[in-house]
């Protein structure tokens, strides 16, 4: 018999066997024990979390020939066709290859008759957010009336691209990612009874790179035993994953808060011998700095949950403040490693920030030796460059929110600045302005705008334009009681267009034109600095 992969061999064929969900387990047990069934339900979620095979336990729940039920008996030939995938009444779509209305509309029409041989004809959709406008306004129009022999099931890892009149018919239910502890105790039973011989060390480190997806899960592991010759191995999980272990992820911590450049950068870069995934190294020392800090908030019962003594001991020689600004940084970090040509550069300079900026309550052990010359750190905007922080604004003076009075669009209009540096002016709105400082607020949409380079180039042609020195800050947040420049300009384009429309209807020519032509005017098109024509017909 061929082999068979894990993620089929141990996909949950009945309500029991499914791992997490709970909250989701439990609307359906109890609608269908008590026999309140729905028409349509939708199961969202990210990918592997179970949607569709929740949805084909649900099927046979509807179908065993037992009754409807939330314990399918699994023997009879509705539950065994269902499993196997070739039950005539359970009609499988995957949303992404039907996305012409033609095609759904031919799907539908048989909606109306009964099933061949089961109690209902169940529509499982896959990624339903994949049908165009059409094919929603064809699947809406049987949501609205459904035959009561016929269940939709829908998926979708995407609820926000359905249509509101969709969701509005459907019992929804958002299946969640898995937590690590629960992938990992998972993957150990499935081994225990696979017969397979394994390192505890090695199934968190799959559970985490899987990001609580059960089919990722069981996929990494197929591939941990093949790489680990019928074993699993945490050395060769490592290897196979791009990881580190986690006693050099200690050692770079270690180094990092001993404040030790050159034992920090010789062993970032030792780590290259091992051809690495920065990303995952990063995210392993995300991790630790986590369990740090939750070691600092418990504070005398951290041992209760945390068992490691270099972790508690990397923990009592760090301060709470260094440690959420270490994993900030951490966490912009692998952000920026897309972005930049050399992952391990970008690494290392990520290790290296952490060094050149220290919050002022520094570390327990050094606190009054470095009071008086820690580093100020600006930590509200992190640049999307793989760079420094700008440097750290001197205090504004204690004024209201609002209280700029400095005309912010007349400024940006003047001001000697193209490109993205334009835009980032353009983009923002003025919250605190007096002859020192000038802070800004950019939303979260343009927040890729408030990359270093962009806002010393700004600050630089502000500094031209007043005549003064002063530091800029850019913020970044949501506040809608501010417009920008930006916006401004689009209020008074559309404030210019209805004049000029209003003017058209009432110019004698235009009426003239209309009572001689029937002409209509197809499109007023307003452009600041010019003026377009209408055109008519």
């Amino acid at each position: 018999m061929s082999y068979q992969v894990l993620a089929r061999k141990w996909r949950p064929r009945n309500f029991s066997e499914v791992i997490g969900q709970a909250h989701v387990l439990k609307a359906l047990i109890n609608a269908l024990d008590s026999d309140r069934l729905h028409h349509a339900y939708l199961f969202t979620g990210t990918r592997g979390v179970g949607k569709t095979t929740l949805a084909r336990v649900l099927a046979k729940a509807l179908n065993c020939e037992q009754g409807v039920s939330s314990q399918p008996c699994g023997t009879c030939s509705a539950c065994v066709e269902i499993d196997e995938g070739r039950f005539v009444d359970l009609i499988e779509v995957d949303a992404a290859s039907r996305t012409k209305v033609d095609e759904t509309r031919e799907l539908l029409d048989n909606v109306q008759y009964a099933p061949t041989r089961a109690r209902y004809k169940v529509y499982l959709i896959d990624e339903v957010h994949m049908f165009s406008n059409h094919s929603f306004n064809a699947l809406l129009k049987t949501l609205e009336e459904p035959p009561p022999h016929v269940k939709f099931l829908l998926a979708t890892t995407d609820p926000k691209r359905l249509p509101v009149t969709i969701l509005s018919r459907c019992l929804q239910f958002n299946l969640t990612r898995l937590a690590t502890s629960q992938l990992a105790a998972h993957l150990s039973i499935i081994l225990d009874a696979e017969g397979i011989e394994y390192d505890d060390d090695a199934l968190p480190l799959i559970a985490q790179n899987a990001g609580g997806s059960v089919r990722d899960a069981l996929s990494l592991l197929d591939q941990a035993i093949a790489h680990g010759g019928g074993t699993v191995q945490s050395s060769e999980v490592v290897i196979m994953l791009g990881t580190v272990d986690r006693d050099r992820i200690r050692k770079l911590l270690d180094a990092v808060i001993a404040g030790d450049g050159y034992t920090l950068v010789s062993r970032a870069r030792g780590l290259s011998e091992y051809v690495p995934d920065y990303a995952q190294v990063l995210a392993e020392l995300l991790s630790s700095l986590r369990r740090i800090a939750v070691v600092h908030a418990l504070e005398n019962r951290a041992p209760d949950v945390e068992s490691d003594t270099e972790l508690l001991e990397l923990a009592r020689r760090v301060s709470p403040e260094a440690c959420q600004l270490y994993y900030q940084i951490a966490l912009t970090g692998r952000r920026d490693l897309a972005m930049s040509p050399d992952p391990e550069a970008a690494f290392e300079m990520t290790l290296i920030r952490m060094l050149a900026f220290r919050p002022a309550a520094a570390d327990h052990d050094t606190a009054d030796d470095q009071a008086g010359d820690a580093m100020p750190i600006v930590a509200k905007t992190p640049s999307p460059e793989v760079d420094a922080p700008a440097p750290a604004a001197p205090p504004a003076p204690a004024v209201d929110r609002h209280a700029a009075d400095l005309d912010w669009r007349r400024v940006v209009e003047e001001l000697d600045v193209v490109g993205l540096v334009r835009e980032l002016a353009r983009n923002s709105a003025i919250i605190v302005q007096d002859d020192r400082v000038i802070e800004l607020v950019v939303a979260p949409q343009f927040e890729k705008l408030a990359a270093r380079r962009h806002v010393d180039a700004l600050q630089r042609a502000l500094r031209a334009k007043l005549g003064r020195e002063l530091t800029l800050t850019v913020t970044i947040e949501r506040d809608d009681s501010l417009t920008t420049p930006s916006q401004q300009q689009v209020a008074a384009d559309a404030e210019r267009k209805r004049q000029v429309e209003a003017e058209l209807e009432h110019d004698p020519n235009v009426q003239a034109m209309r009572a001689a032509f029937d002409a209509t005017i197809e499109e007023v098109s307003v452009r600041t600095g010019s003026e377009s024509e209408p055109e008519s017909s």
